[in-house]
C-alpha cells in the first residue's frame, strides 16, 4: 500500500535532509530542503538542497562533479525530516572528506580525506 506523505515544512519551509551512503549505511552529511528541492530531486535522481547562506537552491556536485544518486528518499514519522539513501560520486564534504562527520568533539580527525578542495573549487 502507498500513500504520498505530507511533509511538514513548517514556517520555515525547509526541513532537514541527511545524506546517508545507501551501501555502507555511512552519514554523509545533513543540509536542508524545501518542497521544491525535493520535487527536483525525485525529477532528476540527483540530490537538491537549499542554501541556507545563498538562499537559494543547488545540486550536490554541480560544481565539483561529486554527486549524490538517490536511492531512496526516507520521511521520518512527523514528516519533519529526511533522509537521502545515495550513491555519492567522490566526496561528500566540500572540506575534501568522505563525509561532513569527519572529526570527534574533541578536533580528531577521523575521517579520510578524498580529494583536495583547492583543485575542485574555485
Amino acid at each position: 500500500m502507498t500513500d504520498e506523505v505530507d511533509l511538514a515544512f513548517g514556517e520555515s519551509e525547509r526541513i532537514p535532509a541527511v545524506a546517508q551512503d545507501a551501501d555502507s549505511g555511512e552519514v554523509l552529511m545533513l543540509a536542508y530542503v524545501t518542497s521544491e528541492a525535493v520535487e527536483r530531486t525525485r525529477e532528476t535522481g540527483l540530490a537538491h538542497y537549499y542554501s541556507r547562506s545563498r538562499e537559494e537552491l543547488w545540486q550536490k556536485g554541480a560544481s565539483s562533479g561529486h554527486v549524490q544518486e538517490v536511492e531512496e528518499i526516507r520521511v521520518d514519522c512527523d514528516g519533519d525530516a529526511l533522509l537521502y539513501l545515495v550513491d555519492q560520486e567522490g566526496g561528500a564534504c566540500h572540506t575534501g572528506y568522505e563525509s561532513c562527520f569527519y572529526r570527534t568533539i574533541d578536533g580528531e580527525t577521523v575521517g579520510e580525506r578524498v580529494f583536495d578542495p583547492d583543485e575542485v573549487y574555485e
